[in-house]
């Protein structure tokens, strides 16, 4: 199978291009290794027996890559951006036109008057838009010289508005100009006193703005009473409205003073709605998540209920067929939009094995990207947006609040699978509220995650081959005979309309999804989140050593840590990167876990740092106590003075007699000492008992030496 943007090579000469529209049975390539060129129709047939035979290869993408803006300089998104406008302008319009031969060179001629371009700089446009990809960021000049940052515009101090002149008395007054502090009032006072359900006007406000930034405060009666200063101090009506209207934003206004819900019911615009035309599979792609109204278990204990499950889905708005889903605890959120767009280009026949589901190829055949996303704004309204748009050329159209109307397909298609949940899985929740005496069904909870996975993939393959009631059907598929069921509309409209559908490398999607980051160079290894990562590359390269402090940008899946990314310059591939021996007791932990583990063991440090410091107080303390002492008994002790050499020539004798004198108080005994009892004495002429006299304990000889060694160093004490 062909698809649009799919780069192929041929193996005899490696020359390689871009298939960059499919129509009826052509298809138009363009040669990706020149420096400019001009696209050629082929027959779809031929190419793709060249596939078959071997004589072309599907290689991967030279120009698939990721690259955020934030490291782009502001002269290349500039010069980026102006192509870009000329490029959707003048040349998309026109592209059926450009793409053949015959009529190519008088349109871009008529395209070089109107756009006031020169005829080379449009076929250069042209070139770049085809080769690169057919993406906004196939305009930037350079890719290798992208990362540099733009200069931030100082404010100016100058005066704002015009100061008053006259009053009807004739007195000359100046006002007051609207300062930074100024605004920052009013702004206070509209969200303080405007932006609340109880209705305040503009004068209301500006009557709060005068009592609580431009009055004197006084008590009278015990009351607090308010006198608004002189007219030349305080800022007119007149100017706080001029600011107000400034600083007005409609939807908040009415969003605070009534209700997001009036806000989107009322006075939301109307523009558009999952009915916009499409003309083939793969044009338009609808995502949604929904919580499951159904109760699981833990896949480690069948007695641990954990809650209900979130699901994620892509429809085709051509052919309602799904083509990637999601079935997990993350979300709603970006880890569960990014784990439905993996699974939107994954092999689904390898997805479905995991959960012991054999399929085959035309059971579930969807792996590839659309033009169009059309998606609920809180996932989809972040960063990693720019990565999808800019790199993989995927438009997305954000829905706001209450527009479920935007989403209806697949919003249909979550009320059919909770239908189907309901009933027949246990612990689904069967009605809004229990009444007294009901049994609560979440006791009832039975499926653990892989097996209500394994559920939803069944309803999938059900739905994609289930009649679709009311499917507005065109002629030339009655013609054909199809019946509406979602697989049959696929597979015809890519037979007959082609669509607009791609590939895409799922490390490259991987890439531009995945969150961004900082990490950190050390000599410990690569720094991030306070976990420590190295690679083959930066030992290689002695990036330890050479880049010491150095920041790079990092590329990580916060739900597992044990690795992460190093995106090339090039922006196709990567340096791999894996946790060192000190950090391998997070590498089964998510990010938040390492995160809570991180503050949890600074705070007690912090608590701990109080006890160090009168620890370290207590023992300074105590050091100079023993000094003073010491210093105190050296005073007291000072014996006849000796010259400085004689203290000096004696300490190796000093040491020894000392060392002596330790030994012997430091030796060990290991036998107990017994009391010796004295003997009786007893006369025999009166038969009494005699008073023993104390026996006089005499020193060793080596202690005897030693007294007499020390009194003749340093004297007896008085």
């Amino acid at each position: 199978m062909i698809y649009i943007n799919q780069v192929l090579q041929y193996t005899a000469d490696l020359q390689r291009i871009r298939i960059i529209e499919i129509e009826e049975s052509y298809v138009y390539v363009v040669n990706i290794d020149t420096t400019s060129a001009m696209p050629k129709r082929e027959l779809y047939s031929n190419l793709e027996l060249e596939l078959i035979e071997g004589q072309l290869l599907i290689v991967a993408d030279p120009f698939a890559r990721a690259i955020p803006d934030s490291e782009l300089t502001s002269v290349q998104k500039n010069k980026r951006d102006e192509d870009w406008e000329m490029v959707e302008k003048y040349l998309l319009p026109n592209m059926n036109e450009l793409l053949k031969k015959k009529g190519r060179e008088a349109k871009i001629v008529e395209i070089s008057v109107q756009s006031g371009l020169g005829k080379t700089k449009v076929k250069k446009l042209l070139s770049r838009y085809w080769q690169r990809g057919m993406n906004k960021n196939a305009m930037l000049p350079d890719y290798a010289n992208s990362g540099g940052r733009g200069k931030t515009k100082k404010l100016s101090d100058e005066k704002v508005g015009r100061p008053r002149r006259v009053t009807v008395n004739g007195e000359y007054r100046s006002g007051i100009n609207i300062t930074d502090e100024i605004k920052t009032q009013f702004e206070h006072a509209i969200n303080k006193y405007y932006r609340k359900a109880n209705n305040y006007s503009l004068k209301d406000v500006y009557e709060f703005i005068l009592r609580d930034f431009y009055s004197d405060r006084y008590k009278e009666n015990g009351e607090i009473y308010y006198r608004i200063w002189e007219p030349n101090r305080i800022p007119s009506y007149h100017q706080f409205y001029y600011w107000f209207k400034k600083l007005e934003d409609p939807k908040k206004d009415i969003e605070f003073r009534k209700s997001a819900k009036e806000y989107e019911l009322k006075y939301r615009p109307l523009l558009s709605n999952s009915k916009v035309e499409t003309n083939g599979p793969g044009t338009r792609f609808q995502i949604d998540a929904t919580i499951a109204d159904i109760y699981l278990v833990s896949s480690f204990d069948v007695n641990r209920i954990i809650g209900r499950p979130v699901v994620y889905a892509i429809v085709d708005v051509y052919s309602r067929i799904i083509t990637g889903i999601y079935v997990g605890l993350e979300g709603p959120s970006w880890l569960g939009a990014m784990m439905a767009l993996d699974n939107m280009v994954a092999d689904k026949v390898a997805f479905c094995k995991q959960y012991d589901i054999d399929i085959t190829d035309e059971q579930w055949p969807t792996h590839h990207l659309p033009e169009i996303i059309i998606a609920d704004r809180g996932e989809f309204e972040g960063y990693a947006v720019e990565g999808i748009i800019n790199n993989i050329n995927i438009k997305i159209e954000n829905t706001t609040a209450y527009r479920g109307d935007l989403k209806g397909i697949v919003e249909r298609k979550f009320r059919t699978i909770n239908g189907k949940v309901k009933q027949k899985a246990p612990g689904a929740i069967q009605k809004e509220y229990r009444e007294r005496g009901d049994r609560d069904y979440r006791l009832d909870a039975t499926l653990n995650l892989k097996e209500f996975t394994a559920l939803i993939i069944t309803l999938v393959l059900q739905h994609n081959h289930k009649i679709i009631d009311k499917y507005p059907m065109e002629k030339e598929m009655i013609t054909d005979g199809i019946v509406p069921t979602p697989i049959n509309l696929w597979n015809w409209g890519i037979q007959n309309r082609k669509g607009r559908l791609r590939t895409v490398d799922r490390d490259i999607l991987r890439l531009n999804v995945l969150p961004r980051d900082r990490a950190t160079i050390s000599r410990a290894g690569i720094k991030f989140k306070n976990l420590l990562y190295g690679s083959k590359r930066a030992i290689e390269e002695q990036w330890y050593a050479k880049l010491k402090n150095k920041s790079i940008d990092i590329v990580y899946d916060p739900r597992h840590l044990e690795k992460i990314y190093i995106p090339n310059d090039n922006g196709m591939d990567y340096e791999t990167c894996i946790l060192l021996e000190p950090s391998q007791q997070y590498k089964l932990d998510f990010l938040e876990d390492v995160v809570f583990q991180q503050q949890l063991r600074n705070e007690l440090e912090e608590e701990e740092r109080a006890k160090q410091i009168q620890l370290t107080i207590n023992a300074d303390t105590m050091m100079e106590q023993i000094i003073k002492a010491a210093e105190k008994k050296k005073k007291q002790a000072q014996h006849q003075p000796k010259s400085k050499k004689e203290k000096l020539d004696a300490i190796r004798d000093n040491k020894t007699i000392e060392k002596a004198a330790n030994r012997e108080e430091e030796k060990f005994d290991l036998a107990p000492i017994v009391a010796e009892q004295p003997a009786e004495i007893i006369d025999f002429a009166s038969h009494t008992k005699l008073e023993q006299q104390p026996e006089k304990k005499t020193s060793s000889r080596l202690m005897e030496k030693l007294k007499r060694k020390r009194d003749e160093q340093f004297g007896k004490d008085e």
